[in-house]
């Protein structure tokens, strides 16, 4: 590959991996232990997924479903699709089932990567039978009908790997998102130019560089998350870190002091809440000291103060102990809870959400490719 500038994301993950090998991009959190993987490792396994999708007939245009939280193997199954001309639909198996359903009927879904048991069975449940399955966490699969039918991830990294250049373009699609109307089903979706565009914009108004720590802890399957978060990880070549479980991701966060932390109104709003239930009783003397120490005039004998006694305490308990970066995608934060980061030293900036939702007509879904893959 030459030494140009990258122009898809495919491209900027051989270019880290071909720059950097040995430089860890990637931890996820197992059994309580944080496993890593370098670049060089990376690319090896989203090469070796894009193997056994090709083997059963993913190209170019295809579109791969992918339905789990955030963990590494759905980011390199969507990066596997990407590297064959896909791309990768996202969606939250948090999302109320019966919408999704209809989502996923709608669209026709030919090829799946499925989390594990829970995701697969929401896709039995509305008859939805892809002609290519794999799942990342086989716990609880005993039916041998399910596993006879979908591929362990384990599987997957068993297939030849193809080392040349990726066949996509700039302009070609890198991930849709879809949802349910008021009438029919919409979609959007971001090529990876602009993917790019946005994520080079962030890194450089933001200063960021291969040695920020990243947590990927909630919606993986938002637009925001592509966007902010997985271009400019791309780019800048820092660490991408994945939480061991959605219940543990507030543990995990206070455990790894991310410098970079991505979320919407309703992640910062939580962890206002969070704080606020284990603040001292308003009027309390306690109380009293950390409304002083929050307040963000007063001279050098209050930061210092507060610094120690309030500030860098709370700071611990939300994870934002080294937080330098801290981004908000969609609807900015409530006023109380602006003034709460505020006052802690965390300036939230809002980056623009850029939704363009339309609908999804008939000639849309033929578009695509979605039919059922090749069979022997």
């Amino acid at each position: 590959m030459s030494d140009a500038t990258p122009t898809t994301l495919p491209a900027w993950l051989a270019h880290q991996a071909r720059r950097r090998p040995t430089a860890i991009a990637l931890r996820h959190k197992r059994l309580g232990v944080w496993q890593a993987r370098n670049w060089a490792q990376v690319q090896a396994e989203v090469l070796a997924v894009a193997g056994a999708l090709r083997a059963g007939g993913f190209g170019p245009c295809a579109q791969l479903v992918i339905l789990s939280r955030p963990r590494p193997e759905a980011l390199y199954a969507a990066l596997a699709a990407q590297w064959l001309g896909g791309v990768a639909a996202l969606f939250d198996p948090l999302e109320a089932a019966g919408k999704q359903a209809t989502v996923l009927c709608e669209t026709e879904a030919g090829f799946v990567f499925a989390e594990g048991l829970e995701e697969i069975l929401r896709l039995r449940e509305v008859g939805l039978v892809p002609g290519w399955l794999a799942y990342a966490d086989g716990r609880g699969l005993a039916d041998p009908v399910v596993r006879g039918e979908a591929l362990d991830y384990d599987r997957l990294l068993t297939s030849e790997a193809e080392y040349g250049a990726p066949p996509v373009r700039a302009e070609d699609a890198a991930f849709v998102f879809h949802r349910l109307g008021a009438a029919k089903v919409e979609r959007q979706g971001f090529s990876h130019a602009e993917l790019l565009q946005e994520g080079e914009r962030l890194v450089r108004g933001e200063r960021l560089s291969e040695h920020e720590e990243a947590l990927a802890a909630r919606a993986f399957a938002a637009s925001g998350q592509a966007r902010y978060l997985l271009a400019p990880w791309l780019v800048a070549g820092f660490r991408l870190n994945f939480p061991e479980r959605l219940e543990t991701r507030d543990q995990d966060r206070r455990e790894l002091g991310p410098s970079l932390v991505l979320g919407t109104r309703e992640t910062y709003g939580r962890l206002h809440e969070l704080v606020r239930q284990r603040l001292p009783l308003p009027g309390s003397l306690r109380r009293r000291l950390v409304d002083w120490a929050l307040q963000q005039d007063g001279g050098a004998p209050r930061r210092l103060l507060g610094h120690l006694l309030v500030r860098r305490p709370l700071r611990d308990v939300l994870g934002f102990s080294r937080t330098r970066v801290a981004l908000l995608v969609g609807p900015p934060l409530e006023e109380e809870a602006q003034r709460f980061f505020a006052g802690l030293g965390i300036e939230v900036r809002n980056w623009p959400a850029a939704e363009r939702w339309i609908e999804l007509r008939e000639r849309d879904v033929a578009s695509w490719s979605l039919g059922r893959p090749q069979t022997a």
